[in-house]
């Protein structure tokens, strides 16, 4: 165990006028001494609140609840300008960029309901951070990896739900309750996307809280090995407050093990990598059955497939009002790459729908504003594009399953 000099458990300190009631943590750890700031990330008490602490001149660095694409967002809104969606669908990112415009039309929500942004006072804590010329430490963990984290950890049975949970509170007309109001002052901006699931799953809640916890208590001692003797402010979410204390006090890991660990996407289960190949290998199998009975069978079964499998495909398409050539690409396509689990159809579709309708910079300019509509997604060409690949892929897939039984219905 580490000497008291070396480490402390977390106390509550009586809140001064210069808090103004936000709750905090006072830790110190390796000879450095932390002040966590737990904010409301709709509250323009807790901006004003980390704009005084900063410019208090009793701070040596400034860490914040962000992670450097994050931060990027907070601070740099042009960023869905520079997008490149061809490159995007061909990296398969292309589902990784819809929940981060889904997350931010859901913050956008809440900004145009409530006149101010959420995680207004972590970009306040960066902003003064850079005026004050104090180091500014990215502690938590790359969005990507926690979204990806937090998908595996649902059992797949559950990421249906879990994904359209996410599709409803991104393009929901409803004011935001009272419930979700109280789930954004108390915990994190992500959980509260997807509060009703984090409740019901303990998997999802570790992932978007409880690990994001250790992270960040890992990155801040990894950021302060050499920081003996200087008094670093820590603005997180109040969600996190407790658990981050607990962990900055008492978590014995090597830091960076710690964060290597916790940064890393968990292997996929091992048969969900052959369910793709073992289906195609029956269906070629149903097609050497088929013209081994008969070229007559043979050729009904391949028209069953192309029909069946390039047809959803193509209607996935068609319902996200794809170019005319897209749709006809889809009909070709899908039937070809639900044969090869290395090519998706929508990676066919999205980028063809990109080279056909290629997304103007005015179009990625309203990005941010019609990801909160249904009716916005549809509308502008990038959105358009993703949901193209999307719905397509989609297609393709019930079309697999279906053809599939169709095919094998017809050999019995």
């Amino acid at each position: 165990m580490p000497d008291s000099d070396t480490l402390s458990t977390p106390e509550t300190v009586t809140p001064s006028p210069l808090l103004k009631e936000q709750p905090t943590r006072e830790v110190t750890r390796d000879g450095v001494h932390y002040t966590i700031l737990g904010t409301a990330h709709v509250s323009r008490a807790s901006v004003e609140a980390v704009t005084e602490m900063a410019g208090s001149g009793n701070f040596d660095a400034i860490a914040v609840e962000l992670c450097p694409a994050r931060h990027q967002a907070l601070t740099k809104q042009q960023q869905w300008k520079d997008m490149d969606l061809y490159r995007i669908i061909r990296e398969k990112k292309a589902g990784l960029v819809m929940a981060n415009l889904a997350l931010g039309a859901y913050q956008r929500r809440i900004a145009e309901q409530f006149g101010i942004e959420p995680g207004a006072e972590l970009k306040a804590a960066a902003d003064a951070a850079d005026a004050h010329d104090m180091p500014l430490q990215l502690i938590d963990r790359d969005l990507a990896t926690t979204l990806k984290r937090s998908y595996r950890a649902v059992p797949w049975y559950k990421r249906m739900m879990l994904t359209a949970g996410m599709v409803m509170s991104t393009v929901s007309s409803d004011e935001i309750d009272e419930e979700q109001i109280e789930k954004l002052k108390e915990g994190d901006i992500l959980e509260s996307t997807f509060t009703e699931f984090a409740e019901q799953s303990p998997e999802l809640y570790e992932a978007l809280i409880g690990e994001r916890d250790r992270y960040m208590a890992a990155r801040l001692r990894q950021e302060n090995l050499d920081n003996a003797g200087q008094h670093i402010l820590v603005v997180i979410g109040a969600g996190h407050l407790d658990g981050l204390a607990k962990y900055l006090a008492t978590d014995q890991e090597d830091p960076t093990t710690e964060v290597e660990s916790l940064a890393k996407l968990p292997a996929p289960n091992r048969w969900i990598k052959f369910v793709p190949w073992v289906i195609t290998a029956l269906v070629i199998t149903g097609f050497w059955l088929g013209f081994s009975k008969s070229p007559e069978l043979g050729w009904r079964l391949v028209t069953l497939w192309v029909v069946i499998n390039g047809g959803l495909s193509a209607l996935g398409a068609l319902i996200a009002r794809a170019h005319p050539l897209t749709v006809l690409s889809a009909m070709i396509a899908a039937p070809l790459t639900s044969l090869n689990p290395m090519i998706a159809a929508g990676m066919v579709t999205g980028a063809i729908e990109s080279w056909l309708r290629k997304p103007k910079v005015s179009d990625l300019e309203r990005l941010r504003d019609d990801a909160t509509t249904v009716k916005g997604w549809f509308k502008n060409p990038a959105t358009r594009i993703l949901l193209v690949f999307f719905f397509s892929n989609l297609g393709s897939a019930i079309g697999t399953w279906v053809a599939g039984l169709q095919i094998f219905g017809a050999l019995n």
